[in-house]
């Protein structure tokens, strides 16, 4: 298999994951039917959001949680053919080897970085761990370290911070040690205790708490009845989607940013607390081909700016742009909503005005 096949193969088989609080890489293993990520990924929710190449943003249950080796698995999404890839031999793997780190960095859709392994067997708190210089930054967590045979051999997990492209990957054998480990109790919520490496789940948790084994503390994570409110800002702007009816958990995007769809718009939300600003930008259609339309929309683009509506129209390289911004101490929930209704109803007119009138060509998206 050449690099080609290989990168395109993984662009359909890894996975975007989504917290409250950040976002990172998965992905998908047909064998054991599980998306596999970083337990620091996951932090500690018990649902996290997912997306791919070949499925729209959904809801996903956190099912296995591991500590000790930085591993979760999740709950894969339903109907959906994801492309097979496998667990390869990291026995076999030596100093020098080329390998692909897959994955999701700075929450962009997709990236491929190759490299060498630096050090197959790093040690480092008494794990094995493949030290790489092909490049991880923050979003990679998760995702696969690909052979040039095209299969698995670790999960990339952290870097040192400083380093020039110092990363380190899980080796392949820990995950299928942990897979086994699993599958007799998949469709449970598990977790692996740090101390004795032992499985402990719902049945056999001691006062709900302790591993049945050795007594450590261990924490199983099951989707409580009631979900955790945030707090300040980010509660107000939550609690204004879900006046307008969107779903809070599908939008969230990483701390303090959330994207929804209006129509064929897409508006991204997001809140500086150092400036305490609150940003909506609605990504719209493309700037049209004809080339003698372009001037007319400029035209047409600074007469709706004029307008006192607190909204901007604006060109970003290719792309057309409707903006709002807004001050948090002067935003009540309800002003928040009649401004963001406002900001939703519009982008999807205006989406659909300069694509009729103008020409303007629908959005690309990864």
């Amino acid at each position: 298999m050449n690099t080609q096949e290989i990168i395109n193969k993984y662009q359909q088989a890894i996975i975007q994951i989504a917290t409250q609080t950040g976002t990172g890489t998965g992905f998908y293993l047909k064998t054991a039917d599980l998306i596999i990520t970083n337990n620091h990924v996951v932090n500690n929710n018990p649902e996290v959001t997912i997306q791919g190449k070949l499925f729209e943003k959904q809801l996903s249950r956190v099912l296995y949680t591991d500590l000790k080796h930085d591993l979760a698995f999740l709950q894969p999404p339903s109907g959906v053919d994801l492309p097979e890839v496998h667990i390869g031999n990291y026995d076999l793997m030596k100093d020098g080897d080329n390998v692909i780190a897959i994955g999701h960095p700075y929450n962009l859709s997709y990236s491929a970085t190759q490299g060498v392994i630096s050090k197959v067997d790093r040690i480092r708190e008494g794990l094995k761990y493949i030290q790489i210089d092909a490049a991880i930054n923050p979003g990679n967590s998760g995702g696969p370290l690909v052979d040039y045979a095209g299969e698995v051999i670790g999960v990339n997990s952290f870097i040192i911070k400083g380093g020039d492209n110092l990363g380190f990957a899980l080796p392949a054998s820990y995950l299928k040690e942990a897979i086994d480990l699993y599958l007799p109790h998949k469709g449970q919520e598990a977790a692996r205790c740090s101390s004795c490496d032992s499985l402990v789940t719902a049945e056999n948790i001691d006062n709900n708490k302790y591993c049945p084994n050795c007594g450590s503390e261990v924490k199983l994570l099951q989707m409580p009845e009631k979900e955790a409110e945030l707090m300040g800002v980010a509660k107000l702007i939550e609690d204004i989607l879900k006046d307008l009816g969107k779903d809070v958990r599908l939008a969230r995007d990483g701390s303090n940013q959330w994207s929804v769809k209006q129509g064929s718009a897409k508006i991204n939300i997001s809140y500086n607390p150092d400036n305490y600003f609150i940003a909506g930008d609605a990504y719209l259609c493309q700037m049209p081909m004809e080339a003698a339309k372009i001037k007319p929309l400029y035209q047409y683009l600074l007469q709706e700016n004029n307008k006192s509506h607190g909204l901007v129209l604006s060109c970003n390289k290719n792309n057309i742009v409707l903006s709002r911004l807004l001050y948090d101490l002067d935003m009540t929930r309800e002003s928040g909503v009649e401004e963001f209704r406002n900001l939703f109803e519009q982008a999807d007119h205006y989406d659909d005005y300069l694509k009729n009138e103008f020409g303007c060509t629908a959005r690309l998206e990864e």
